[in-house]
């Protein structure tokens, strides 16, 4: 029940409160300096395009679907939840690809990064999430995190060639 509240208020007043969750997030981050536990969804629709989102806080860059991890939740099980409550789209064939670590506001962000073929069309929520759009391997934007720009196309390649996508063996 408590998960509806959220939902009753209005897009632009639920953003504002994402903004400030964040903001106080990131300083208890700086603070406390934890390990935190995530997971980012590489979705690949029939194309071979990645689906790529937009927050509606924090940075404005484009990145890949996900969230964190809920006490002893799955990786996998945490990248359909994510994906689905954010664009609401099922990932089918999920596995993982990668677990890498990354610096994050103070924080040490440990990072599940979650393959899979992407199944229904992409509508951001409106509320976390403002823009969501599949990319060609070879035309991402511009705009991402570093890691990300640097990485994505290894971990694409990668996905290509998984057993799920016809080629050879996934490895973590």
């Amino acid at each position: 029940m408590l998960h509806l509240i959220p939902r009753l208020l209005p897009a632009s007043l639920h953003r504002t409160a994402y903004r400030l969750a964040h903001a106080l997030r990131r300083l208890w981050w700086r603070l406390r300096r934890p390990r935190i536990y995530g997971c980012r969804v590489l979705a690949l629709d029939d194309l071979g395009r990645v689906l790529l989102v937009r927050h509606s806080y924090g940075s404005t860059k484009w990145m890949a679907p996900g969230g964190g991890l809920r006490r002893g939740e799955d990786s996998l099980h945490a990248a359909v939840r994510e994906l689905g409550e954010e664009v609401g789209c099922r990932l089918e064939g999920a596995w993982l690809l990668a677990v890498v670590e990354e610096p994050l506001s103070g924080a040490t962000n440990v990072v599940h990064l979650v393959a899979g073929r992407l199944a229904g069309t992409p509508k951001p929520d409106g509320r976390e999430i403002v823009e969501a759009a599949c990319f060609a391997p070879d035309a991402l934007p511009a705009s991402m995190p570093e890691l990300l720009r640097r990485e994505l196309p290894g971990w694409l390649d990668k996905i290509q060639s998984s057993p799920a996508r016809g080629g050879g063996s996934p490895q973590g």
